[in-house]
């Protein structure tokens, strides 16, 4: 088997979509004749842990863990809960942010470039530099945020003929809360900088969606490869659909993906549609800012409001098979076109209808129509977004709400990892280092 040395942050036992991506493509990459070796930090602040998704760990990988120093671990012994959310990126608004939160913000952006797990850097590249000499490993994959990881990468394809594959799991400039950083104008152009390093060192790059690749097309030659998030085969019985007209986001719905225009909707059409009112259930699964709930709360919506919680990931697939119509969120902004969720992909899988909204122009719309999946608004299609609601609350009291899904082997992990494997056996390394 080829050997692939795998750097990331995120692995079981944390939980949240970060640890989906690389999880999936380390259960399968061995039915494609690679032996996947990750590495992962001792002792992380993961924001969330799901036990049970270490049971989706192959059998075949070979796990290394160095320790990691994380100031976010310090600035818990202040204020945990506040911590814990920044980590996460649940950032509250400019103006509900306390000194504490704004220092904390402050300090993150200026002071650890790219991100708060600079400091691993350093000693992974000592470690790694050994290991990859002994095993004889030749190829290299980071995957991030944290885009620090990217660094590892980079240092070790200076320092070794090794070939060297950068992952983005999400932008690096345009992610959606960069600019919550506090950013000087140093910081700035030190990221800027970086993520040029990164992306004209590396050999090639995989991105998740066409419009990252169309914006690092601009920045580097490399080659640049789509690999979409997908949806796995997962042991999930079926379900009975709740009674209730049942609406359910599952993710975190951070302060900037706050869906006004939703909320808006649903407060019309309690007065103006006979009976929504009484079968109306707005169910929040996962972590939910203060600004969504106040929000919801001065439409007169909390009395229709299942807060869950963070559950399982494996619950998370229940609750999606179980609800009637499944939220997808994004934020409303130009800089967040290329981001196409990772729940999107177990929404389509789930069998129930997704109505989702983001900014004109998003990636993950077209995937949505064309897989028959659901239906798609902007922020400025209320009117169209209230009908599109009301037509499936009529279906809903009909007992046919329902979808009819085409096209979704393409979005398989198995499927996906295939796409991974053909790039990692059939590419040519040219030892860029003689």
């Amino acid at each position: 088997m080829k050997k692939v040395l795998i750097i990331t942050y995120y692995f079981p036992p944390a939980g949240g979509p970060g640890v989906q991506r690389w999880l999936k493509f380390v259960k399968y990459l061995p039915d494609f004749g690679i032996q996947p070796i990750v590495y992962v930090p001792e002792n992380p602040s993961y924001p969330i842990i799901d036990n049970n998704l270490g049971k989706d760990v192959s059998s075949q990988v070979v796990i290394l863990k160095k320790p990691i120093v994380e100031p976010y671990g310090l600035a818990s012994i202040i204020s945990k809960s506040k911590t814990k959310k920044i980590s996460s990126g649940i950032i509250p608004s400019s103006h509900k942010q306390s000194v504490f939160e704004r220092l904390i913000l402050w300090i993150r952006g200026n002071l650890f470039i790219p991100d708060a797990r600079v400091l691993w850097v350093k000693p992974s590249v000592v470690y790694l530099k050994k290991y990859i000499v002994e095993n004889q490993i030749d190829t290299v994959i980071t995957t991030g945020p944290p885009h620090s990881l990217h660094l590892i990468g980079l240092k070790l394809r200076r320092q070794l003929p090794i070939r060297w594959i950068a992952d983005f799991r999400d932008p690096w400039i345009t992610i959606g809360y960069h600019h919550q950083l506090k950013l000087t104008a140093s910081s700035m152009k030190k990221h800027e900088a970086l993520e040029l390093k990164v992306l004209n060192t590396a050999d090639e790059i995989l991105v998740t969606s066409k419009s990252t690749r169309l914006e690092f097309l601009k920045k580097t030659v490399k080659p640049i490869h789509v690999i979409t998030n997908g949806y796995d085969t997962e042991d999930v019985p079926k379900q009975i659909l709740d009674q209730s007209f049942s609406l359910a986001h599952i993710g975190s719905l951070l302060s900037e993906r706050n869906p006004v225009i939703l909320w808006q909707s649903l407060a019309e059409l309690v007065k103006e549609v006979p009976g929504f009112d009484t079968h109306l259930e707005l169910k929040l699964i996962g972590t939910v800012s203060d600004d969504v709930l106040q929000t919801i709360k001065s439409y007169d919506l909390e009395h229709y409001l299942n807060l869950v919680g963070y559950v399982s990931h494996h619950e998370a697939l229940i609750q999606q098979r179980k609800s009637q119509i499944l939220l997808l969120i994004e934020i409303n902004s130009t800089n967040t076109i290329s981001i196409i969720p990772g729940k999107l992909f177990e929404y389509m899988a789930s069998g129930r209808p997704i109505l989702a909204i983001g900014p004109l122009g998003s990636d993950f719309s077209d995937i949505i129509l064309q897989t028959n999946t659901g239906l798609f608004f902007d922020y400025g299609q209320k009117e169209a977004l209230k009908k599109a609601i009301v037509s499936s609350y009529e279906s809903f009291l009909q007992g046919k709400l329902n979808v009819n899904a085409v096209g979704l082997e393409t979005y398989s992990r198995k499927k996906l990892t295939e796409h991974l494997s053909n790039i990692v056996h059939q590419s040519k390394f040219e030892n860029q280092n003689s």
